[in-house]
């Protein structure tokens, strides 16, 4: 379980990672094209303004434009004397770069491109009056501002304004000179308007096809990441278990090794003793071991001793604990055991060895016989010296000693009462 949960924990953590790190790449490109665009329209403004600027220039450079004053075509009536006549009868009428500069935007706004709005703080046509963004933008030029935009709603469009300003050159005092303009100072500015809600509706688009694209590669990798991390999961806490199991495994006999069976013995000594439970233990060694060795060889030995251990381990009940304690000696925890129980537990392994046929590779039966000691927890006194297991470990091999001692083949059951 707590595996489990280490695994969740760590594809919950990496799982993050990628939407975080994937979220990122999405609003990075997000605002880069935001930002690209943004700026094409402010290129695309900054253009429109110098186009009309030029025109303007040229146009002052002439000291106005004149065009014949056919059906239609008013004369400005902020110039003094603007129309001339020829002598062909035929009027003219000037067109200045301010004059010029609405025609042209009027051209534009109907073409829906885009406009243009010439304008000032101190404006001598009422049509030329700023609105609040191009008034602030006129103070800013006074500052020493060199241009001044912002996107904004404008009747259920998405509208992008641009203004720089207008200064004067030599060409203007002509006109402006009267109202106290000297060269070089900005006398206003032209703004410029676009409507951008197309592009804007367009990147509305791309963004929710990105976020969609974003989300559906997100889903896809965390279900790969999610596949791929639980096989290796599994996979690695199979060997993880392999591994554990083999690190308390007797590598020939597939029994329990001395280190878990200490572990084990430690553990049911304190459940005993705090349930009041009995608890026993037997050791066994298996007779004359060395002479199997000599005689047969020692694979003949290593066969002896496996076929035992399973003999071993189908004898004793599941609750029990078989473990190898070295070479031929054997050691079995009895669970909720008394020392009578343990002794009739022994006594059974011992008969079963006794008349079981431990056949070699050659063909061969070796016979084959064990001492057994057993031991019994509740029968230790709390003056003995060493830790309980030490003590009963001591007296089960005690009860092992006088069994070898007494002509082998049999089982002694004592206490260290």
């Amino acid at each position: 379980m707590k595996k489990q949960r280490v695994w969740r924990i760590f594809l919950i953590n990496l799982s993050l990672i990628v939407v975080i790190f994937l979220t990122g790449i999405l609003l990075g490109f997000i605002f880069r094209t935001n930002q690209i665009i943004h700026n094409q329209i402010v290129v695309t403004a900054r253009s429109h303004f110098q186009n009309i600027v030029l025109a303007r220039r040229w146009n002052a450079q002439y000291g106005g434009v004149f065009v014949e004053k056919a059906a239609g075509i008013e004369s400005n009536p902020y110039l003094e004397n603007p129309d001339i006549y020829t002598v062909d009868g035929k009027v003219y009428t000037m067109k200045n770069p301010a004059l010029m500069t609405r025609e042209i935007s009027i051209f534009a706004e109907e073409a829906q491109d885009f406009r243009y709005h010439i304008t000032s703080l101190r404006p001598l046509n009422p049509d030329n009056f700023a609105n609040a963004f191009e008034t602030a933008a006129l103070i800013s030029f006074e500052k020493g501002a060199k241009e001044s935009f912002e996107t904004m709603e404008k009747n259920g469009r998405t509208v992008f304004q641009y203004m720089a300003p207008l200064f004067v050159e030599a060409s203007c005092l002509k006109c402006h000179a009267k109202q106290g303009y000297k060269k070089g100072e900005v006398r206003g500015g032209i703004s410029v308007e676009l409507d951008v809600t197309d592009i804007y509706s367009q990147i509305r688009a791309n963004t929710l096809i990105a976020s969609g694209l974003t989300a559906a590669i997100s889903l896809s990798l965390l279900s790969m990441i999610w596949i791929l991390v639980s096989r290796l999961a599994r996979r690695l806490t199979k060997a993880y278990e392999t591994i554990e199991v083999m690190s308390i495994t007797d590598e020939l006999t597939r029994l329990h090794n001395r280190r878990h069976f200490e572990t084990r013995l430690a553990e049911e000594i304190s459940r005993s003793l705090r349930y009041g439970s009995p608890m026993s233990l037997m050791i066994l060694d298996i007779d004359h071991f060395k002479r199997v060795n000599d005689n047969y060889g020692h694979q003949a030995g290593d066969w002896v001793l496996t076929q035992f251990a399973t003999l071993l381990k189908d004898n004793v009940r599941k609750a029990d604990v078989p473990a190898r304690w070295g070479g031929e000696e054997f050691v079995v925890i009895l669970t909720e055991s008394t020392i009578s129980q343990a002794r009739m537990a022994a006594e059974k392994v011992r008969r079963n060895v006794e008349s079981a046929e431990f056949n070699i590779p050659d063909g061969r039966s070796i016979p084959v016989t064990v001492s057994v000691g057993v031991a019994s927890l509740d029968m230790i006194s709390g003056d003995e010296m060493g830790s309980e297991a030490d003590v009963l470990v001591k007296t089960a091999d005690d009860a092992l000693y006088r069994a070898k001692q007494e002509g082998r083949n049999r089982t002694v059951a004592v206490s260290s009462k």
